[in-house]
């Protein structure tokens, strides 16, 4: 159908959103972004995955991948004492959340993009939806959007007993310059995927783009990921709980985290890690805390409003699968705008397309994050068997070959 004079307005204005509002505008919708954060986004402490289905939608769009990221050839596992105790080639692009964010924003007319504009309520019938915001103003389409993650407004409003729930662990992360490094332990892992397994965890880095999106070497930075178990009761609350004794909800700003946490983290790094792990860890000057969650939402279609990306599904991070994910939702949703010609219709199509995929990647991430948690189910056990093992996490992780075979 054509979308001519049509209008979309998407809340969130981060990968999804950016994302759904380029493809819509291919598609001849006139779009708008609304973004609740005032100042520029940032996915500090954020390494990703470019994984090849990343990276074919981007071309799609026009974009200049070239430089996306840094090339890994291998994978290692390194066990306490830093040998080498499994190897695998998996050829894969590894980037930073900021370089693929620039590239969509710096596609997305600057004018259509507002900033500082919380959603507060939304209202649609039969001939359009409108988007009500704290400071009074008001936005009408034929179709609203949300793309405004974890803490989805618009889901709250539609299907506010959905919520993201605990999986039992955290990760402590922190991007840091290669030029930083020891020589030694640059040498070590810098341009390979490694892996550290202490009984019940995982530690990863891999190399991504430098501060401004920059890849030549010397430049860049190893993102570094360490998978604790943290109980959801005191241990989750004792490390979201800042100096001025407020505990958190979800997560915690970074400047807030309690020295004594940090300290914690460091002092378990010089027993269980290999000494290359141990010397990024010491390297951590800020490190983020990021509490693992998933959520799965039985509907995304509500008449003309939609859920994507992370307001609709989040999957924990092993399969590397959450840009990718927020791809693929957005062209579903606008292939299928593009084949019906009423809005509601089109989104039901889109929500029977992406719903069974969806499901099947919180499920995988699942199973492969199961032998981290704090507690277990007697099915998380099974999984926990299956998937812990060195020759699993090294062959699983952050690669779609195993959830599409």
């Amino acid at each position: 159908m054509a979308a001519s004079g049509r209008r979309a307005i998407i809340i969130g204005g981060s990968m999804s959103g950016l994302l759904s509002a380029l493809l819509l505008q291919r598609r001849g919708w006139r779009v708008d972004i609304y973004e609740r954060v005032e100042g520029e986004l940032s996915g500090r402490g954020a390494g990703i995955v470019a994984q090849p289905e990343l990276i074919a939608r981007l071309k799609g769009l026009g974009l200049d991948t070239e430089g996306l990221g840094v090339a890994i050839e291998r994978r290692q596992i390194l066990d306490p004492q830093g040998g080498i105790t499994d190897e695998l080639a998996c050829p894969q692009v590894a980037t930073a959340w900021e370089r693929v964010y620039r590239l969509l924003r710096d596609a997305f007319a600057p004018e259509h993009y507002h900033r500082g504009r919380s959603l507060k309520s939304l209202v649609q019938d039969t001939g359009g939806v409108t988007a009500h915001f704290a400071d009074g103003e008001a936005a009408t389409g034929d179709v609203l959007i949300g793309a405004d993650g974890i803490r989805s407004t618009v889901r709250q409003l539609l299907a506010p007993d959905v919520v993201p729930l605990y999986a039992g662990y955290v990760a402590w992360r922190a991007l840091i310059g290669e030029d930083a490094m020891p020589r030694d332990t640059h040498k070590a892992i810098f341009d390979i995927m490694s892996f550290g397994l202490p009984p019940g965890e995982q530690f990863l880095s891999y190399p991504v783009a430098g501060p401004d999106n920059d890849v030549r070497p010397g430049h860049r930075r190893t993102n570094v990921i360490w998978y604790r178990p943290a109980d959801e009761g005191d241990k989750l609350k004792w490390l979201l709980t800042d100096a001025q004794g407020r505990t958190h909800d979800i997560s915690i700003p970074p400047p807030l985290i309690r020295t004594e946490a940090i300290a914690e983290m460091k002092d378990a790094a010089e027993r269980l890690l290999a000494p290359p792990f141990r010397e990024l860890v010491r390297l951590m000057q800020e490190p983020l805390l990021q509490p693992i969650y998933d959520l799965a939402s039985p509907r995304i279609a509500f008449g003309r409003v939609a859920l994507v990306g992370d307001a609709a599904f989040v999957a924990r991070p092993h399969v590397g699968a959450g840009v990718s994910k927020a791809a693929d939702d957005a062209a579903a949703l606008a292939n299928a705008l593009a084949a019906h010609d009423d809005v509601a219709g089109g989104l039901k199509a889109f929500e029977a397309a992406r719903l069974p995929e969806n499901r099947r990647i919180i499920d995988w991430a699942r199973h492969l994050g199961a032998y981290l948690q704090a507690t277990q189910t007697q099915e998380e056990k099974a999984s926990a068997g299956r998937h812990a093992t060195d020759a699993a996490v090294i062959r699983e992780t952050a690669t779609l070959d195993f959830l599409y075979a």
